[in-house]
């Protein structure tokens, strides 16, 4: 059994905040020059243009890549012989605040959703998965609320035909049309149950853009492509990066599907301890 103090884990999720807040992820940033080099249209260039700029001015002044620094969700994949010296809990979410205050971020979370009150640093939202082995593996990602609330569930009849699920999940990113700052990386949850699609949905984010895809999110890649929303709004060929499908086994009786969309500043960051 290795025992891993509750102190490292704090600071760990100290500089996963800074990592995840300033420097945008390598594959997105690939994906992203990727579009560049593809769009045709020249409004959509200079929109895309400004967003690399943007990444690289934010890594190299240490400045937040959006002033909307999120509600950290934090993934946590412990270890079966891993023996956590303190509470983990309390642990990831004193490094979220001590991070996001070190580094002068946002403060977006109120402590009662329907009275409101003041904002504050945490708590944050965190996912465990118990693994094998004796390491845990921290994830921040820092998810945004202009894309955060276009978020959509729907529970289908098990006689679905995939044409539908389909449909629903591009009528979705056309929803949110320029809303939540296109080109977006659209995350799909499907089976599970209602709670656990959403949780796969938002899972599906942390996939390699370049990682490779399945038929289904080839398809519903180019479907939402033809849509024309394009970067922020404004026309173009890209509107999507890309769309990652996580699935889990269901219920004979039920076919829960999840979408959850990022903005073209999908930030995530992680480490092993």
């Amino acid at each position: 059994m290795r025992e891993i103090k509750a102190s490292r884990i704090t600071q760990a999720v100290t500089e996963l905040v800074r990592q995840a807040n300033f420097i945008l992820r390598q594959d997105v940033l690939s994906a992203l020059r990727g579009a560049y080099k593809f769009e045709k249209n020249q409004r959509a260039k200079t929109i895309l243009k400004a967003i690399l700029d943007n990444a690289a001015y934010a890594r190299k002044k240490n400045l937040a890549i959006c002033q909307d620094t999120g509600m950290p969700v934090v993934f946590v994949e412990a270890g079966q012989d891993v023996k956590i010296s303190g509470d983990l809990k309390a642990a990831i979410n004193k490094g979220i605040e001590e991070g996001y205050k070190k580094y002068f971020l946002r403060n977006s979370i109120v402590s009662d959703p329907l009275l409101r009150g003041k904002p504050k640093f945490s708590p944050c939202v965190i996912h465990t998965d118990i693994v094998r082995g004796n390491k845990i593996k921290l994830t921040v990602m820092p998810k945004g609320f202009g894309c955060e609330n276009k978020s959509q569930l729907k529970m289908f009849k098990p006689t679905a035909a995939t044409e539908e699920i389909k449909k629903f999940i591009v009528e979705a990113v056309k929803s949110a049309g320029p809303d939540a700052c296109p080109p977006y990386i659209v995350g799909v949850g499907i089976g599970g149950t209602a709670d656990y699609a959403s949780i796969l949905a938002k899972k599906a984010l942390l996939i390699k853009i370049q990682a490779e895809n399945s038929k289904l999110e080839e398809d519903l890649l180019k479907k939402i492509n033809k849509t024309g929303i394009g970067p922020m709004g404004l026309g173009g060929r890209c509107t999507a990066l890309a769309v990652k499908i996580q699935k889990y086994p269901t219920h004979i009786a039920g076919l829960p599907v999840s979408v959850n969309i990022s903005c073209h500043a999908l930030r995530s960051a992680s480490i092993i301890l």
